[in-house]
């Protein structure tokens, strides 16, 4: 029972991967926002995996090699592989939740309500959304074009295309996240890896009216 309430909780009230679990009237809108967060923990989750498969290959392998002059042979093609995947995963991430690196003193000298910087999300999310086109598009293109072709990989004899596959992935998300901002079915505060960023600057500001207010 206890294991039961764990797992109702965990896909409730700290993930919202249920379709009640949603703050949305929209039905389609309490759809999309559940298959983004489905995807979004699917991907967090592969992306954990090979974070983990990565270093212990590595670490063992630099144990066999110091330890008893022996290696794997594939130690160096599988995590080349792994990084790869977490790289692009950790694109898609970063988009959801606007972890890129950025430069906002502009963005931060505006008002919060101000029309220029509601253009300048807008922005935002059409420049990411053609990045994660052209990863789409062009990871789709890669893999279906290797797909055709029988080499392998020469240590683990994996078909070649494996190594474009993390392209498509990244690029949906990215694709997914930015037209579910511009859409407006998802909004800036909604985030799923970060706490929301303090506007130190209207922190100042509305310490500057509440001492202004005392006087």
């Amino acid at each position: 029972m206890d294991l039961k309430k764990a797992l109702n909780k965990w896909l409730t009230v700290d993930n919202h991967l249920t379709y009640n679990s949603i703050k949305a009237s929209n039905p389609v809108k309490k759809s999309l926002i559940l298959a983004n967060h489905w995807a979004h923990k699917i991907v967090l989750f592969i992306a954990q995996i090979s974070m983990i498969i990565m270093l212990v290959t590595v670490f063992w392998n630099v144990f066999l090699r110091f330890v008893f002059n022996s290696n794997i042979p594939w130690a160096e093609e599988v995590p080349g592989l792994l990084i790869t995947l977490f790289t692009f995963i950790a694109c898609a991430i970063g988009v959801r939740d606007h972890l890129h690196i950025s430069v906002t003193m502009v963005y931060n000298a505006l008002p919060s309500k101000s029309p220029i910087r509601k253009v300048m999300d807008i922005l935002i999310d059409v420049s990411t959304l053609l990045c994660g086109a052209i990863f789409l598009y062009y990871g789709v293109q890669m893999v279906s074009t290797y797909m055709g072709l029988t080499g392998t990989l020469p240590m683990t004899g994996w078909p070649t295309w494996i190594q474009f596959l993390p392209l498509p992935i990244g690029g949906f998300l990215m694709v997914f996240d930015s037209i579910l901002f511009l859409t407006r079915v998802l909004k800036w505060e909604d985030l799923l890896y970060s706490e929301p960023e303090v506007d130190y600057n209207e922190m100042l500001k509305e310490q500057k009216q509440e001492r202004g207010g005392k006087k």
